[in-house]
């Protein structure tokens, strides 16, 4: 216990150094929840309601591996052929000069080019998979395309396949206010807002889950889609999405992906899981703070929650996201 709460210490002394009004920390091992933590409030204003249980984040940029399962199952279930097929096959109402050699698998690994101007227009930063960048109009992308294949929303998809199975009830893509919704900080000075969509279809930053059902959807790759004695997702669908997709680059320095995923391989510089965790482990994470860290060798899944927008903030953003895996890994090595 006295390793567990060094991880709640850290927590908390980042929820302070940042000025988030939220933080909550959740942590399964073998299958079991073995701590659960929640501090602040929903909002940095004096009537906030305290975060609690029931407590839905917003999950940013983390809402990706959501994302990255339904990617998968067109993979798995031949919909896509190949992660090596050239995205103009898929996307012919954009440039083909433009989309050049651009293949799937670029797209799902931040190694694509591809960067769009504010009004709209997609231009080339490198050559597909000679970089690695991360923007958005690949997760844009992708998400027109599963939508397309399935003819159907992911959020839809995945609705039907796994959250009815799973019991999830308190993530989803949310368009109105409601109070168990944790406001989003981006000037700590100035009253929190809601981070709300216009439409429920994936295509937006408006996923909000609370942090046992994002260690849930954890714990649920973890175990390859076995859960409750029932297969609910072909194991196979999670291998894809949670094994390195990254094409090989020349700078061992730039990070690996799975299907969005961040995938611990060769341990990489610029990789935002830290040299001392094992290998084939995974993360995923997003601006206002959320992350999610599975460990298969030690069995665990560690749920991280804030609310402020540009966690960490500037050059310390990246050692502090390795550091606070780093850590976890310290925690559970036997």
């Amino acid at each position: 216990m006295e390793k567990l709460e060094k991880l709640i210490d850290w927590v908390e002394d980042i929820k302070e150094k940042n000025r988030s009004s939220a933080s909550s920390l959740y942590i399964l091992k073998d299958n079991k929840v073995i701590l659960e933590h929640y501090s602040g409030y929903h909002s940095n204003s004096t009537q906030a309601t305290p975060i609690n249980s029931s407590s839905q984040f917003n999950v940013a940029s983390a809402r990706k591996s959501y994302l990255a399962l339904a990617v998968a199952y067109a993979l798995y279930e031949g919909k896509i052929k190949s992660l090596d097929d050239y995205a103009i096959e898929y996307f012919e109402e954009i440039d083909e000069q433009l989309l050049g050699k651009t293949t799937l698998r670029h797209l799902v690994t931040h190694s694509h080019g591809l960067h769009e101007k504010e009004d709209g227009t997609i231009f080339r930063e490198f050559e597909a998979g000679h970089g690695w960048a991360y923007r958005g109009i690949n997760v844009l992308m992708m998400t027109w395309l599963v939508n397309s294949l399935f003819n159907k929303s992911f959020p839809e998809l995945l609705n039907e396949r796994v959250f009815l199975h799973l019991g999830i009830r308190n993530t989803g893509w949310e368009t109105t206010e409601n109070e168990s919704l944790v406001k989003e900080i981006i000037n700590p000075d100035e009253e929190g807002s809601y981070k709300l969509g216009s439409c429920n279809n994936g295509n937006e930053s408006n996923l909000y889950t609370t942090a046992s059902e994002f260690a849930q959807w954890g714990n649920l790759h973890l175990n390859k889609g076995f859960v409750n004695g029932k297969q609910i997702i072909p194991k196979e669908v999670i291998e894809i999405a949670t094994q390195i997709q990254s094409p090989p680059f020349k700078d061992n320095n730039l990070p690996q992906n799975g299907l969005f995923w961040y995938v611990q391989g060769t341990t990489a510089a610029y990789s935002e899981i830290g040299e001392r965790v094992p290998k084939g482990s995974y993360q995923i994470l997003g601006i206002t703070g959320p992350t999610l860290l599975v460990i298969p060798e030690y069995n665990v899944v560690v749920a991280k929650m804030y609310n402020k927008r540009y966690n960490y903030g500037g050059d310390n953003y990246l050692y502090y996201l390795r550091e606070f895996s780093n850590l976890v890994a310290d925690t559970f090595r036997e």
